[in-house]
């Protein structure tokens, strides 16, 4: 009997100190292919950080495949059926209203200045609002400036981009091309190899890097590119509120120290790096680029000041001072608070 007590007490301790030390495993859903540099460079090198952080108590499974479109990771991700998602604001348009401050024209040349700016800024001026208080926000960044490409002919005036066919992707970029002129086809960026080789769309707004990684920089021959570029794009990290606060105090501060602003920074560089990248091919392709001049840069301004007249109301009627928050965003985007970290 005392030996069947004996082993009995050893497998509770055994059982016991099992569960103390077990790691806890969280799910994130990707929609991007395991090869996107935002998925090979950024997601996975921040799973790996979380892990490191948390000496191994923490360890974030990336699913084999996407648990829906991404326009539905944030409520996956709200709903518990995955841990953590990312996408973009204006996947979903109307449901977020504060995060068009960061796809305005001129934002900023470099993604790591305007995602660094971007989480500060929300932080400091949008956070009140709580557009986000039914997640746990881990991270919130910009791919780099948006560009003009096409394969008709050379931008450089609100004029030479009338009857153009662009394929856009919904948002700001949506409308400051049909505010100048162009026709806009708003479909996904996945779609513009398809569209633009079959003379559906003449071209594309894009940021440098996605012109080789969506194999059109032989059918869109023209590049304007945009000082601060026309527009940019806003993304998300998020995480389930209740599966963030059941862990424990020291994993959720691990956890916050290599996300916000060391993940904004993270996700910039490789948008930057790929950047660079992308206009080396443009170049090496010999196409026509051209860098907008000072009057299409002021038809530019004037286009979207209406809409940022209509987001500084909204942002009044959210609580929020949106006079103060653009002039913060766009003066450390430009500037060099983003050079280390606050």
């Amino acid at each position: 009997m005392k030996t069947i007590l004996r082993v009995a007490a050893t497998a509770t301790v055994a059982l016991l100190a099992t569960t103390a030390s077990a790691e806890t495993r969280l799910t994130m859903s990707s929609w991007l292919p395991t090869g996107h540099p935002l998925v090979k460079d950024v997601m996975k090198p921040w799973i790996k950080n979380v892990e490191e952080a948390t000496d191994g108590r923490v360890k974030i499974i990336m699913l084999p495949s996407a648990l829906g479109h991404p326009k539905v990771h944030y409520d996956i991700a709200r709903e518990g059926q995955a841990d953590i998602t990312y996408s973009a604001h204006g996947y979903t348009p109307g449901r977020f209203k504060l995060y068009k401050m960061v796809e305005f024209p001129f934002g900023g040349d470099s993604a790591v200045g305007t995602s660094v700016a971007y989480w500060n800024v929300y932080n400091d001026y949008l956070k009140p609002a709580g557009e986000h208080k039914d997640v746990k926000l881990l991270g919130l960044f910009t791919h780099g400036p948006g560009h003009i490409h096409n394969s008709k002919r050379t931008v450089n005036a609100a004029s030479d981009l009338e009857g153009l066919k662009l394929r856009v992707g919904g948002g700001i970029m949506n409308d400051i091309a049909t505010e100048l002129g162009a026709v806009t086809l708003q479909k996904p960026s996945s779609s513009t190899y398809e569209l633009v080789s079959s003379g559906v769309a003449d071209g594309t707004l894009f940021p440098l890097e996605s012109v080789p990684a969506f194999k059109i920089q032989d059918k869109t021959t023209h590049t304007t590119l945009v000082p601060g570029g026309l527009y940019n794009f806003s993304f998300f990290l998020v995480m389930n509120r209740d599966r963030f606060a059941d862990l424990s105090e020291e994993d959720r501060k691990a956890i916050e120290s290599v996300s916000g602003e060391a993940f904004a920074r993270l996700a910039g560089e490789m948008w930057d790096t790929q950047d660079a990248k992308g206009l080396e091919a443009i170049q090496a392709n010999g196409n026509d680029i051209v860098t907008a001049n000072e009057a299409f840069l002021t038809e530019i301004r004037d286009a979207s000041a209406p809409m940022e007249a209509e987001w500084l109301e909204t942002a009044e009627q959210l609580g929020v001072d949106g006079k103060a928050a653009l002039e913060a965003f766009r003066t450390m985007s430009h500037g060099q608070d983003v050079a280390q970290t606050r």
